[in-house]
């Protein structure tokens, strides 16, 4: 991973002109950059520190955890390649399924700018989540499609006049949970990776579904600490220790019992 790819990146809400669903290359909403980042290098201090006592506790898996967790960790160590056949069709199914009947003029273009990617070429922006980071954003799009499009549309709430890029919102929101559950440890190093692993391993797409879970209740916290842009952080780390809560709740024995999730739909 890397905690050091990006700069923040703010979209300003414009009244009028096309509608979501209808990204004319004329009418993007306005991009603002900057070098005050809270795309992948703000999360050092969110996600990266680890407790003390977390470096003590050691979990064993059995094998079925430890083949799940490989899986998983194979899928997070795949780099976003630009020039692999595979990543550029799923670069292209996002944008069909983010934008139904808009035809994509390249896969660097300057409609990417509408989803929330902070250039023409949205590569660039995968660097801190890899291609996991794209699969969790087509997960999202093609399984839960009304929430996924609320999100991207900016539908729900008052909403600030600078808001969250949403797509590299949401390679940032994969880094946060990569981090959070320790996934790139060889087994658990906290309680929270040792639940995690048996959600994992009750559906194989817990890590997916997790990921729908955060974005979803991410946007809600937005809503409710009326923030912008530079608050983005401090949404992030309200959000992450409500999925702590979460996960540590004695009911929980699939990913589909976390309270956040009733925030999904389909």
């Amino acid at each position: 991973m890397d905690r050091n790819a990006g700069s923040f990146v703010a979209m300003r809400r414009l009244s009028g002109g096309s509608s979501c669903h209808d990204p004319s290359p004329n009418t993007y909403a306005e991009v603002v950059a900057g070098s005050t980042a809270w795309i992948g290098r703000g999360f050092s201090c969110v996600c990266a520190q680890r407790r003390d006592s977390d470096q003590r506790i050691s979990f064993d898996l059995s094998p079925a955890q430890e083949c799940c967790l490989q899986r998983l960790q194979n899928r997070i160590e795949v780099p976003y390649d630009g020039s692999n056949g595979e990543h550029q069709e799923a670069l292209k199914t996002l944008w069909h399924v983010s934008f139904p009947g808009t035809e994509l003029l390249g896969l660097v273009s300057d409609q990417w700018k509408e989803m929330g990617w902070q250039g023409k070429d949205p590569s660039t922006d995968f660097r801190g989540g890899g291609f996991i980071s794209l699969e969790n954003l087509l997960y999202f799009a093609k399984n839960y499609t009304k929430s996924f499009q609320e999100l991207l549309c900016k539908q729900n709430g008052d909403r600030a006049l600078w808001e969250y890029p949403f797509a590299v919102a949401g390679v940032n929101i994969t880094f946060m949970l990569i981090q959070m559950l320790d996934l790139q440890a060889a087994k658990p190093r906290s309680l929270i990776g040792s639940v995690f692993l048996n959600l994992l391993l009750e559906n194989d797409r817990a890590f997916d579904i997790l990921y729908c879970i955060t974005f979803k209740l991410m946007d809600h916290k937005w809503l409710e600490m009326h923030a912008n842009y530079m608050d983005f952080n401090a949404v992030i780390k309200s959000t992450r220790r409500q999925l702590e809560r979460e996960l540590l709740l004695e009911d929980i024995q699939r990913i589909e019992d976390m309270p956040s999730y009733r925030f999904l739909d389909r």
